[in-house]
């Protein structure tokens, strides 16, 4: 019974045991982006902050005006 054990745990050792690197697997791409339910509501979200960028920009320009005018 342990006649037959031998040979493969033999070769399991001198496997395991041997100093060559294993062959490396070839990565796999990355798997292109799925829409999501979220995708429209980030746009509008960042289409939001670039208007409100722009009205406070104004904002200071305006002030700035405002300040010069009445010096």
């Amino acid at each position: 019974m342990k006649a037959w054990l031998i040979l493969p745990l033999g070769l399991f050792a001198l496997t395991a045991c041997s100093g060559k690197p294993p062959t490396p697997k070839a990565e796999a791409a990355p798997a292109p982006r799925v829409a999501t339910p979220f995708d429209d509501l980030k746009k509008q979200e960042q289409k939001a902050k670039d208007v409100q960028k722009v009205v406070d920009q104004q904002a200071a320009e305006q002030r700035k005006q405002v300040d010069a005018a009445e010096q």
